[in-house]
């Protein structure tokens, strides 16, 4: 991201709104006759306000009935209507970020990692994006198989894992000591730049006749990261594939997509044996049609497993035109990022769990990814890109870290939605109140709602045959787990 996208996130915010799936449930379950009856259950609540004096904490659990508190429940959920299937929630492992928790000692290394990926006694991150080579967020630019001007390695000989061996590659292995089962996503920002048609790392587009070279390219990079015991989950060609900046960046246009994906990468992939995803497209909200022309072409759509959106521009329901017109690929929300020019806490904990979290699960994302995981309090440090970006969390030279808005609003899914749940039917309530309502692989129910009033409100709860009463304090995000 340079800064005139930053500028442009800033007017682009007030058009995500939340969209409901057109096939919610808005019926409830037909109630017994006695109202009340005895309590047999409790669920068990965790709140953040916008004030900030409840952090991710836990209250006193709900009672749960087997007969209707209300003759007219106003929050229906549906767990026998699933929808996709979570694979996770995090951030992104940039070469920054890496670099900054590798500088912590060892101990607050270990720290900080509990606190973001231990779902037990933190809050269970259980996926992260990286960049494949330089992003705007490391420490130089570099890709892995760089050259000398006017020299090429059509065999990849000089393919090379080293800087990402300095810092990031030893962070992920300290990550997966605390959650083995962590997901990764590798998007490349550019390819080498004497496979492009301008010969640089900023811009251009790539050359045809590196297409091969390129695929091979990944393969390398997914073999490289497996010696390491790293296993990549999914790739995309490229990041921001509609976007050139002065950082690393490479125009990939929809039909240049299809090309390369299913003559080369989708192919070789195969020939391989390669499990790796491939998804498509990864840029904002307001291009959906280049996700769906690369799944329309009868040849790419058998590589492909589904699309990636970020929410720089347009609006979140871009994911459900893409899933009505192919609904059985996934959808991945993979980049959006805070900074400042938004400092409110409040505000942005109620944006980013309304429009993030809430919008894009409803829009059938199987992730929720935000930008860096860690920024210093210089926002940096940066590779020419944004200048004013925030983390997930800030490693101040001092050593301290401070806990930003994205990490409570990321903990109240990253910690109570595991991957392997799906997302099941709840209705939309009117009066500034959001939800969504997840069943998780060992049958618990997860629920978060949203209360962006300044009023408290006394939410009437049936969940099949389970009903309670929530009170929704004024202001605040809560997630209820039973």
């Amino acid at each position: 991201m340079n800064r005139i996208i930053a500028i442009l996130f800033v007017f682009s915010v007030s058009l995500l709104n939340i969209q409901c799936s057109d096939d919610d449930p808005v019926t409830p379950l037909p109630p017994p006759s006695k109202p009340g009856g005895e309590v047999i259950g409790k669920a068990q609540i965790w709140t953040t306000n916008t004030a900030g004096t409840q952090l991710l904490d836990k209250l006193p659990v709900v009672d749960i009935y087997g007969e209707p508190l209300s003759s007219d429940p106003e929050l229906i959920i549906d767990p026998t209507e699933k929808y996709q299937e979570i694979e996770g929630f995090g951030a992104a492992l940039t070469g920054s970020s890496a670099y900054l928790i590798n500088g912590l000692s060892s101990g607050k290394k270990s720290d900080l990692l509990k606190e973001l990926f231990n779902p037990n006694t933190g809050i269970g991150i259980s996926y992260l994006r990286m960049s494949v080579g330089a992003s705007d967020f490391s420490l130089q630019d570099f890709t892995y198989n760089d050259m000398p001007a006017g020299e090429t390695d059509a065999t990849l000989d000089n393919f090379s894992l080293k800087e990402d061996e300095k810092n990031v590659i030893p962070v992920f292995k300290d990550i997966l000591q605390v959650y083995p089962e962590l997901r990764i996503m590798g998007s490349p920002w550019s390819a080498p730049a004497w496979m492009k048609t301008n010969k640089s790392l900023y811009g251009g587009s790539l050359k045809q006749e590196w297409y091969n070279t390129y695929a091979h390219y990944f393969v390398k990079y997914i073999e490289g990261y497996a010696a390491h015991g790293i296993k990549v989950d999914a790739i995309t060609p490229q990041n921001e594939p509609l976007h050139q900046a002065q950082y690393p960046t490479m125009i990939m246009e929809a039909g240049e997509q299809v090309e390369f994906i299913k003559d080369h990468l989708g192919p070789l992939f195969r020939s391989e044996g390669i499990e790796t995803k491939i998804i498509a497209y990864d840029h904002n909200f307001d291009k959906p049609q280049y996700p769906i022309t690369v799944l329309s072409d009868e040849e790419a759509y058998p590589y492909v497993d589904g699309s990636a959106f970020h929410a720089y521009a347009g609006d979140v329901s871009a994911m459900s035109q893409v899933h009505n017109a192919f609904p059985e690929k996934g959808l991945y929300f993979t980049e959006i990022s805070g900074g400042e020019w938004a400092t409110d806490f409040g505000d942005n904990l109620k944006w980013n769990i309304k429009n993030i979290f809430i919008g894009t699960t409803r829009n059938w994302s199987k992730t929720a990814l935000l930008w860096n995981l860690a920024l210093d309090e210089n926002s940096g440090p940066t590779n020419n890109g944004c200048q004013d970006c925030r983390g997930v969390v800030t490693i101040e030279s001092s050593g301290e870290i401070i806990y930003n808005e994205e990490f409570y609003a990321l903990a109240h899914f990253s910690k109570f939605v595991r991957p392997g749940a799906s997302r099941i039917a709840s209705n939309q309530i009117s009066g500034g109140i959001f939800n969504v309502a997840f069943q998780n692989p060992d049958g618990t129910i997860a629920l978060v709602i949203l209360n962006e009033t300044t009023s408290n409100r006394n939410i009437n709860v049936q969940a099949g045959d389970k009903y309670l009463k929530i009170n929704s304090t004024a202001n605040s995000v809560s997630t209820l787990v039973w």
